[in-house]
Order: structure tokens, then sequence, then C-alpha cells
């Protein structure tokens, strides 16, 4: 049950991945946005203490199906170096600041 969970979720995630990744241009901001609103997601389901099945589908399933770090990696290698930098600092920060954000809302939610 665990793994159809996880299915569902991840086929929810993807194809949003993929309708936001598109917004792409010469830099690469549609994954910078999945990646940061995915762990602010994440941030908010771990604060929420989610039980095993509601974790696998929203945890794992949509946030894993919906946040891509090959992508990440993939479009920083394809820049410039100076570009490169911009991409990865802007998008950890993003990411961290809003897997925090995340974590705090829940919190209060709870």
């Amino acid at each position: 049950m665990t793994a159809l969970l996880v299915a569902v979720g991840a086929a929810v995630g993807a194809p949003l991945r993929y309708v936001l990744a598109r917004l792409d241009g010469g830099f690469p901001t549609g994954m910078l946005v999945v990646n940061a609103v995915g762990s602010g997601l994440f941030g908010l389901f771990a604060a929420l203490s989610l039980d095993e099945a509601t974790w696998a589908l929203l945890g794992t399933g949509l946030c894993g199906g919906f946040t891509s770090f090959s992508s990440f990696a993939v479009q920083a290698v394809e820049r410039s170096p100076r570009d490169a930098t911009s991409y990865v600092v802007a998008t950890t920060v993003a990411s961290i600041g809003a897997c925090a954000i995340g974590w705090w809302l829940g919190i209060a939610m709870d």
C-alpha cells in the first residue's frame, strides 16, 4: 500500500514539475521555483508529523516527484561558471529558506 501511495503522489508531482519547469528561459527560473516550493511543502509536511501513509503520499511521493536534484545539477553544469554559481546559490538559499518557512508554518498550525 505504501508503494502505491508514493506512486500516486509522484504521479501528481512530476507533471506539476514539468509544467512549471517550462517557465525556464535563459535562467532556469522554473526549476528554481519548483525546488523552493517543493522544499517549503516538505518542511510543512515534516512539521505536521504526518502518519506513515500520508507522509508516503505527500512527502515521499508528491514532493519527491515534484522536486528534482538531477535537473538542478544538469542545469548548473550547463551554465557558465558565473551563472552556475548564481543558480546554485539562489536555489540553495531559496530551498533551505522555504523549508524553514514551511516548518515554521507547520509548527504554528499544529
